[in-house]
């Protein structure tokens, strides 16, 4: 019963987000989405939207199925390849620039550090942020075809080059959306 009431949620998730993809590329910018299906033995799923408006990248992300009032990591890893089952295959973060782990906005960071998630009572996130030196589609900062990974514990932006974040509790490849 959980499983078909995850799956439906999903479906409608899905739908509400693809709806607004459709408004977001009205005004001109590319967009993406991810799908996050859970890693071997989790059930944290979801989904993220991306959607390129001048220099910034707007993600718009809903996970459930985390810890009740726990901070995840999250982070866009080298290769959109979930194929291991515990999300590992889809590599280490996306680092196109060769710089340290770090936060998102303050100092040096991997292009795929990016603020981690804190779920709610009732362990779902529903965030939007925008995010700075990403591109959809193009350039050496694209994340076309990288993977999405939320993190079993939160990050702690320091620890070289994972930010000590866990184990993978859901994978997904972002894939731009036809223009």
């Amino acid at each position: 019963m959980r499983s078909t009431t995850l799956k439906t949620a999903l479906v409608l998730a899905a739908a509400g987000l693809l709806a607004g993809c459709g408004m977001a590329r009205h005004h001109g910018g590319p967009t993406a989405h991810a799908k996050l299906e859970p890693t071997r033995g989790n059930t944290t799923a979801g989904m993220a939207m991306f959607h390129q408006q001048g220099d910034q990248v707007l993600l718009h992300v809903r996970v459930e199925g985390l810890k009740p009032g726990a901070e995840h990591g999250f982070h866009i890893h080298e290769r959109g390849d979930c194929s291991s089952g515990d999300g590992m295959s889809a590599g280490g973060h996306f680092n196109p620039s060769a710089k340290p782990h770090g936060q998102h906005g303050a100092g040096d960071h991997h292009a795929g550090d990016l603020p981690s998630l804190r779920a709610d009572a009732a362990g779902r996130v529903d965030v939007r942020m925008p995010l700075t030196g990403l591109a959809i589609g193009s350039g050496a900062t694209d994340i076309v075809g990288r993977g999405l990974i939320v993190h079993a514990q939160p990050d702690d932006y320091k620890t070289q080059p994972t930010g000590n974040a866990g184990a993978r509790l859901a994978c997904g490849v972002i894939q731009r959306h036809p223009a």
